[in-house]
């Protein structure tokens, strides 16, 4: 559990890039197996993932991110969109992989169905939104726990022009939503930050026992 800890300790949000240095294809697949087996509130995953590679699409994400270097300069960007909105196909999706990977019938899970669509359905779309990006997230925290115990670096963000992302990705046509964005690689030798002390309250000032 130390090493954890210690793992914690040593991932900060990278400012400087090495973009010499990739992150291979099975790490990659590990950090993006660890989004897709994320919790999610009843397991529905209301959001998709983008891994964006290609430089020219890079670039023009750079422009919509106030000309941060991370977005071009990171070995991977990933885009995690939410849905801003959604009908009942998002529950019956999800019934009905239920059904294929359990093994049960349409009538054994038809209450968890019902349940499910009368506390969703009828919420306002700007709360669909919020609730929605707020799964985005929970994957974020996976992610950045997984990378800083791989010793993959990392940086979030949340300082770029959702409207611009959506258009350069077509993401509105598949009805998503740039919610946040991580950049993933390995830290550069010139990037100063990573020396600095980790500030953080103790655990008395933010954590209380009841």
């Amino acid at each position: 559990m130390k090493n954890v800890l210690d793992k914690l300790n040593w991932r900060y949000a990278t400012k400087m890039f090495d973009a010499s240095k990739k992150v291979s294809e099975e790490d990659l697949n590990i950090l993006l197996d660890a989004a897709r087996l994320t919790a999610s509130s009843y397991g529905l995953q209301p959001y998709h993932f983008y891994v964006i590679e290609d430089k020219d699409v890079r670039a023009k994400l750079r422009k919509a991110s106030y000309d941060q270097a991370q977005i071009t300069d990171a070995s991977h960007l990933l885009v995690l969109a939410n849905r801003p909105t959604f009908d009942e196909s998002l529950v019956d999706n999800y019934i009905d992989n239920i059904i294929k990977t359990r093994g049960v019938s349409k009538g054994d899970v038809e209450g968890y169905s019902n349940m499910m669509k009368g506390a969703l359905m009828g919420l306002p779309d700007a709360h669909k939104n919020s609730w929605t990006s707020n799964q985005t997230y929970i994957a974020l925290g996976n992610l950045l726990t997984i990378a800083a115990e791989m010793e993959i670096d990392t940086c979030p963000m949340e300082g770029f022009d959702k409207a611009q992302y959506n258009e350069i990705l077509g993401l509105a046509e598949n009805n998503l939503n740039a919610a946040v964005v991580l950049a993933v690689g390995y830290r550069s030798n010139e990037d100063k930050t990573q020396h600095y002390p980790k500030v953080r309250y103790s655990k008395e000032e933010i954590i209380t026992h009841i």
